[in-house]
């Protein structure tokens, strides 16, 4: 069943009775409305003056809610993680680490094929050349030795937004809602590896010494078309400043249809059964990773 998101832009009172978020304001404390821990997925806290209590944190942690804090930029900053997500958390930690060279190259050859697939079927969908990342995903080699990972994504930023684009954290819109719908689906996939028993922190092919969730980034890649097409909607449409509105819709991508070879769901379903197959790559269960395709 897909979880709920909830986004608080304005300040509330958030805390716990009876297994349910109650949410209220400090001017209004007898109007309240409460909301099922179970049902949800996914709390973004924004405004700088939401009060949180402890039981209510603890209550989300143990039900895998994704609960990401935003800075005085408004931008996600900081996420929630759960120690304690999964019966047999130990023996997956064990088959992560233990996991050899070979097999985490052989993964990132997957997760490369994946990515510029998908990137090559958004750019057909929304009518753009996406014919010209073909060669780049055929024949992916073991680690994508020769970086066609990184070849294509210039190839397809140039499609997707002009030759004038430049893909960079700090550049211009629509760059900021990038930053923040990638944020979004970082939070998601991380909830969804720690629900698989898997740890964010060791990571297939990402390696910074400061990133806690490199993991995470390794696994979003083939998800991320999914927020690029978000974001050339609403660049098209002449929405350049990330107000409630887009973030609103940005953070819908978390219920996307993602289509797979037998089964269509929400993307943060998806994402379960894309974590899922990371944990069977990785004990050798089996040997291909689960990914969807953009239809």
């Amino acid at each position: 069943m897909s979880k709920r998101a909830l986004f608080f832009s304005t300040p509330f009172c958030l805390s716990l009775r009876n297994g349910q978020m109650i949410i209220n304001t400090r001017e209004m404390p007898d109007m309240q409305q409460s909301v099922p821990i179970e049902d949800l997925g996914f709390v973004v806290l924004e405004h700088q003056q939401t009060s949180v209590t402890l039981p209510l944190l603890n209550a989300l942690s143990d039900n895998n809610v994704a609960v990401i804090f935003c800075g005085d930029n408004r931008m996600p900053n900081a996420m929630l993680m759960n120690l304690d997500s999964n019966t047999t958390q130990g023996e997956c930690y064990r088959a992560q680490i233990e996991a050899s060279e070979p097999l985490k190259k052989g993964l990132w050859r997957q997760i490369v094929e994946a990515k510029i697939r998908n990137q090559a079927a958004l750019l057909n969908k929304l009518g753009k050349d996406g014919d010209k990342l073909k060669p780049y995903y055929m024949n992916v080699k073991s680690g994508d030795a020769d970086n066609r990972e990184g070849i294509a994504a210039k190839i397809y930023w140039s499609e997707l937004f002009g030759s004038d684009f430049i893909r960079c954290r700090e550049g211009s819109a629509p760059n900021n809602m990038l930053n923040y719908g990638y944020t979004i689906l970082r939070a998601a996939v991380a909830r969804a590896l720690m629900g698989s028993g898997l740890f964010p922190a060791f990571g297939i092919f990402h390696r910074n010494r400061y990133n806690a969730f490199p993991l995470a980034d390794d696994m979003m890649e083939p998800y991320r078309p999914y927020v690029d097409e978000i974001v050339f909607e609403l660049h098209r449409n002449g929405i350049t400043r990330l107000d409630k509105e887009a973030k609103s819709r940005l953070l819908r991508v978390l219920y996307t249809d993602t289509v797979f070879e037998r089964m269509t769901r929400p993307l943060d379903i998806g994402l379960t059964a894309t974590s899922a197959s990371l944990n069977k790559c990785f004990q050798g269960i089996q040997k291909k990773l689960t990914y969807p395709i953009i239809e």
